[in-house]
């Protein structure tokens, strides 16, 4: 249609995949959720749950409910990118006007910035890890690590620059390499342990229900919070997909499967951390490196770097890409927003979120989740409930249409997620109810949808779209 390619909303970037493009199966789902989950952040995050006193079968329980319930909101967002082919900021402009549509989706945008800048670091790390290990002179380079660093951020823009498909392409072979690279990996360090026996037998630090409670919410709120993000922009994938059976099926079979696995692997990794060393170790670069075996530990930093390179581009870089470029589509393209994803990353200094597992879990998930939680909300109850999941797709790329609300913002959304985010992070400056702060994902999606819920039902005696 002549009228959206000279659209100011449009770009080929932003444009609804054509059927014959949807080629995306069930394995390629399911591998794309083992490729994203087996990474370094999601061992660290099970090691954090051991690190902070949860016994194994705790923490392996934490992450596989946190994993379950954001499979919900995972699964009923992307059902909008299967059936109509569009984006997550495209998307978004239905429940919050095509213009308003920029506030979501610069949020997300910036916390996908944070996590660019995480994994990284955490790549430059193992890069420098490895050097160390070929070459020991490198130990006493002091600007190693920062060479290693903007080496491995340098390698993320030339695969986000060579699209998509090359991220497909990696997804698919780099799956299952590192899953058998994790489970060989778990096989070596306990049977240095001593065997599974001394590994798994370490009880919960928690002495009563209350002390395990009061570590437990908000990190179950931290798991939630870790998928939150991919949550909102799933449908920058399953736009991809042949069918919502494939994508809804690849998922449910790959992303609960896969962080429970490699989760275990983190759990079971660094309690022989504190069978080998007397202190629980819950960074594997800094691991590795106690071990005197240059050969395996440098096979093993290869694995952590290549599964790395994988969760970034896919998790960490298509989602703002498509954000940045939602800003002004006619000048930012998919790969300039690749670009300013990439400097972004380096500016919110990644290495002071990964100070320790308490700042990693509680500080930057949890304080996320806060923010993305009344976004899910809003998109959910909108696309659901609202509009009956049907949408005007070309009127999604046009001012003065249906998605304009009033001069292309729906603050009615706004307002909603307002409250959402403020209820959330209340908990934070107000001690007696520091349960919303530890509760924030689900407080701030609950919260935020009911408001928006009841914001559109009151202007529902004016044309849907329309301000009153």
């Amino acid at each position: 249609m002549p009228e959206i390619r000279s659209s100011s909303l449009y770009n080929k970037d932003l444009a609804p995949v054509p059927p014959q493009r949807r080629t995306w199966g069930l394995y390629n789902y399911a591998s794309l959720w083992v490729g994203m989950s087996v990474c370094i952040p999601t061992y660290m995050l099970a090691s954090g749950l051991i690190a902070g006193g949860m016994s194994w079968w705790q923490a392996i329980g934490t992450i596989l409910l946190g994993n379950l319930i954001v499979l919900v909101p995972m699964l009923l967002n992307a059902h909008a990118g299967t059936r109509y082919g569009i984006p997550f900021p495209v998307l978004v402009r239905a429940s919050f006007g095509v213009l308003g549509a920029n506030v979501p989706a610069v949020l997300r945008a910036l916390v996908a910035c944070g996590w660019f800048g995480i994994h990284t670091w955490i790549g430059g790390q193992a890069i420098h890890a490895m050097m160390k290990i070929l070459w020991p002179a490198w130990a006493s380079f002091s600007a190693g690590v920062w060479v290693c660093f903007f080496f491995f951020w340098a390698l993320n823009m030339v695969v986000i620059w060579r699209g998509i498909e090359t991220i497909k392409f990696l997804e698919g072979i780099g799956a299952p390499f590192m899953l058998g690279v994790g489970i060989l990996l778990l096989w070596w360090v306990t049977d240095l342990a001593g065997g599974f026996g001394p590994v798994l037998s370490a009880p919960s630090k928690f002495q009563t229900p209350a002390e395990f409670f009061k570590f437990f919410v908000p990190a179950l709120t931290g798991m939630v919070g870790f998928w939150a993000t991919v949550a909102l922009n799933i449908p920058d994938f399953t736009r991809y997909a042949r069918s919502q059976r494939v994508q809804m099926w690849g998922q449910a079979l790959g992303l609960p499967t896969a962080m429970t696995l490699y989760s275990f692997i983190g759990v079971a990794v660094t309690s022989a951390s504190v069978v080998l060393f007397k202190e629980p170790i819950w960074d594997p670069v800094a691991l590795l490196g106690r071990f005197n075996r240059p050969f395996v530990a440098f096979i093993a930093l290869i694995a952590l770097l290549i599964a790395t390179l994988n969760t970034n581009v896919a998790a960490n870089v298509v989602s703002p890409s498509n954000d940045f470029s939602n800003l002004n589509p006619r000048r930012i393209s998919f790969r300039t927003g690749g670009l300013i994803t990439g400097v972004l990353g380096i500016l919110m200094m990644p290495w002071k979120l990964l100070g320790d597992y308490s700042a990693y879990i509680f500080g930057w998930l949890v304080g996320y989740s806060g923010l993305l939680g009344p976004i899910a909300g809003i998109m959910v109850v909108d696309y659901f409930l609202v509009r009956r999941r049907e949408l005007a797709v070309d009127d999604l790329y046009l001012r003065g249409r249906s998605y304009e609300y009033s001069g292309g913002v729906n603050y009615r959304a706004l307002w909603a997620l307002g409250a959402g985010v403020a209820v959330a992070l209340l908990g934070l400056v107000i001690p007696p109810v520091r349960w919303l702060y530890d509760y924030a994902w689900f407080v701030g999606f609950l919260v935020a949808g009911a408001a928006h819920y009841a914001l559109m039902q009151l202007a529902a005696r004016e044309p849907l779209g329309e301000e009153a």
